[in-house]
């Protein structure tokens, strides 16, 4: 082989080999920011459930703070499900005392997370359905919203008068 075949021969290897090389950084970059992604997602998901597990302590209503049997028409109406006159996080004593909370997150391994919280009566046979009125159901959705995060994360539960 004459050298001008040979240095043909070696440009195109060396155009091969960038081709691969290239291909092979845009894939680890990909994987770099999938990783990073799911950090995020997961830390989300963990405010999310530490909220959660801090409500599941709660009673189900400021009427059942003590435990006896009530009515659902002896429940908090559905248009005051928020906490009562004097009382502050984390001296909630009911689940509802949630409605409307809202904590911004900011540590060194979690910055700039807002977590809100809406409670809310739902329909006792489809616990999609809100409810206007007292029932034995309460839905617990929590939000948590970052500047990382590409869509809102949800987080709900359906709580009833016994499920402690």
């Amino acid at each position: 082989m004459s050298n001008g075949v040979q240095s043909f021969l070696s440009l195109g290897a060396m155009m091969i080999f960038s081709l691969i090389s290239l291909r092979f950084d845009s894939a680890v970059l990909q994987n770099v920011e999938v990783e990073v992604e799911n950090k995020v997602y997961l830390t989300a998901f963990s405010l999310a459930d530490d909220l959660l597990e801090e409500i599941k302590q709660r009673a189900f209503d400021e009427k059942t703070v003590t435990f006896k049997a009530i009515t659902p028409g002896a429940l908090t109406p559905a248009a005051n499900l928020n906490k009562e006159l004097g009382e502050e996080w984390p001296n909630f004593d009911d689940i509802d005392d949630y409605n409307g909370y809202t904590k911004p997150v900011s540590l060194p391994h979690a910055e700039k997370y807002k977590i809100t919280c809406q409670v809310s009566y739902v329909e006792s046979n489809n616990q999609d359905q809100l409810s206007f009125a007292q029932t034995y159901f309460k839905k617990v959705e929590i939000f948590v919203d970052s500047p990382y995060l590409r869509h809102q994360l949800r987080l709900a539960y359906i709580f009833t008068l016994h499920s402690k």
